[in-house]
């Protein structure tokens, strides 16, 4: 077996700083290169680094602590883990009923991130997404069941900093009929990606609040030669039973 070798030692290095800044904060530049094993020229070029994009911060008295960002971004992750473990025997009930992929998600700079997928049971094909992966709003089940959740003044400037790019022939890139689309979202709950994405798969989705704020969206992905009147009607019943129930556990 061929031995993996790092790829960019000034990472290494860097991730030494803030294990050793995770463990003893308000730490001074040369307390820190004794620490870590590292000059202090080499400490303080990688420390202003981490300063300048915001995963250490250099307070007035010349001591230094794990920055705000990269606090953001472990409470992000925590967040994360949190919704997909609290969903996740919901989202397996709901499967019991509608044997399709199961996705969930959350918003994350404006598009709809992947953290979780349910494979179907009993069907012999699947769905190429995986977790990780990141959807539009606009043409998404997900992004559109999110997107109707946001104000009429959020709903417009989205529109206006994002094109609407056409990943298929069946992809909405008109911002007027992707609002009047939207106010049907608003009405029944439910959103829809009818081959917008993916030809020849229809997803639908629901949005998951927690106090009236956004934390998510979970939906039901299935190739469009399986979906009939009365199955497409049996999802969007069991998505909003499903949504109601963990909303209720969230709250």
């Amino acid at each position: 077996m061929t031995e993996m070798k790092p790829y960019g030692t000034v990472l290494i290095k860097a991730a030494k700083i803030m294990d050793y800044l995770e463990a003893q904060p308000d730490q001074s530049l040369q307390t820190i290169a004794k620490a870590t094993n590292m000059t202090a020229s080499t400490t303080i070029k990688i420390l202003d680094t981490l300063v300048m994009i915001g995963y250490v911060q250099k307070d007035k008295d010349k001591t230094y602590r794990l920055g705000a960002k990269l606090i953001r971004y472990a409470n992000k992750s925590i967040e994360q883990i949190d919704l997909a473990e609290i969903t996740l025997p919901y989202l397996e009930e709901l499967q019991k009923t509608i044997d399709e992929t199961i996705h969930l998600g959350i918003l994350n700079d404006n598009e709809i991130l992947y953290i979780n997928k349910l494979e179907p049971k009993n069907q012999t094909i699947r769905m190429s997404s995986k977790v990780g992966i990141t959807r539009p709003l606009y043409n998404s089940a997900m992004g559109k069941a999110v997107l109707a959740e946001f104000s009429a003044e959020e709903v417009g400037q989205y529109l206006a900093t994002h094109t609407l790019v056409p990943y298929t022939e069946n992809t909405i890139t008109n911002p007027l009929r992707l609002a009047k689309e939207l106010d049907v979202v608003r009405e029944t709950g439910v959103a829809y990606d009818d081959e917008e994405v993916e030809s020849d798969i229809f997803c639908t989705g629901v949005s998951l609040k927690k106090a009236a704020q956004i934390v998510g969206a979970f939906s039901v992905s299935m190739p469009k030669y399986r979906l009939t009147k009365e199955s497409k009607q049996l999802i969007n019943e069991a998505l909003l039973q499903t949504k109601q129930t963990i909303e209720k556990m969230l709250a």
